[in-house]
């Protein structure tokens, strides 16, 4: 793909997404799209076959990259670029959203926040199984592994919509210490990391 289509495609994602925010997926044509991003309709046909396959690929775009990175704690970026990765993966997930890229916090919380949800919430299933569940520690509990993953993943994405709802008053690794004080009966990690100074203010 060169910069040309690189950056239609930037543009299309960025319309799509200012729609999403105001308004549910399905009230949305393509029409709508293509007036908002200022393009012709053989150009959105050129890049996208449907609505459908553009919303899969706009949250591929929005959530691959962010748990890729998570992957590797080596990455750093944006924010904390200058500032040491850190050994949680989800307190770097939490880096990540707090960077907000491509809006991906009003995705989350808007009218059609359900999709983007779901997205979210299956590619963090993926990430905690590899993470920690094949890695990290045995099933010793009795508790199906599958009903551990899913437990831990839905209690991640409501802590990041209670984190929005409040305004986003604790830092990423404030709310990190929450959420591993609270799983770490039913999912033992084994990096633990200290409070930070001044956490236990929110």
């Amino acid at each position: 793909m060169d910069r040309r289509q690189q950056k239609t495609r930037a543009a299309i994602f960025e319309a799509f997404g200012k729609l999403l925010a105001e308004e549910g997926y399905n009230k949305i044509t393509v029409q709508d799209i293509i007036d908002a991003a200022n393009i012709g309709r053989s150009t959105f046909y050129g890049h996208f076959d449907t609505k459908a396959d553009l919303l899969r690929e706009m949250n591929k775009e929005l959530f691959d990259h962010i748990f890729e990175s998570a992957m590797d704690h080596s990455h750093k970026h944006g924010l904390y670029s200058k500032s040491t990765a850190p050994n949680s993966v989800f307190c770097h997930l939490l880096q990540h959203l707090q960077e907000n890229d491509h809006h991906i916090l009003g995705l989350l919380s808007g009218e059609s926040s359900d999709l983007f949800q779901r997205y979210f919430k299956d590619s963090l299933k993926e990430l905690i199984r590899k993470k920690y569940f094949d890695q990290l520690r045995t099933n010793d509990s009795g508790v199906p592994i599958d009903f551990l993953i899913n437990h831990i993943s839905g209690s991640f994405v409501e802590m990041v919509l209670w984190w929005l709802k409040g305004n986003k008053k604790q830092s990423p690794e404030q709310l990190d210490q929450y959420f591993r004080t609270v799983i770490e009966p039913i999912a033992p990690i084994k990096t633990p990391i200290p409070i930070p100074m001044g956490a236990e203010k929110s």
